[in-house]
């Protein structure tokens, strides 16, 4: 089973690396960047079939590894 978790910093949390892009696509003279929120993907595959512990499982990893939950926000997805 594949998933993917997304993890991104939480409204109100300084993001100098979203910054840093922002103001470089606008050097580049891309048109329309208003602003630039950066995170992490992980696509993860698992040896279990069953959704529900595999979501109970990857909730788990992005308390204890994957995400800081004090700043950042993460979203499980259970893929095909």
């Amino acid at each position: 089973m594949k998933a993917r978790v997304t993890v991104t910093l939480k409204n109100g949390v300084l993001d100098p690396q979203g910054k840093a892009i922002e103001g470089a696509l606008k050097s580049l003279d891309i048109a329309g960047v208003e602003s630039v929120r950066q995170g992490k993907v992980f696509d993860i595959e698992l040896s279990t079939s069953d959704k529900t512990a595999a979501e109970a499982a990857l909730k788990a990893a992005c308390e204890k590894l994957l995400a800081n939950t004090v700043i950042e926000n993460y979203h499980v997805e259970i893929g095909g």
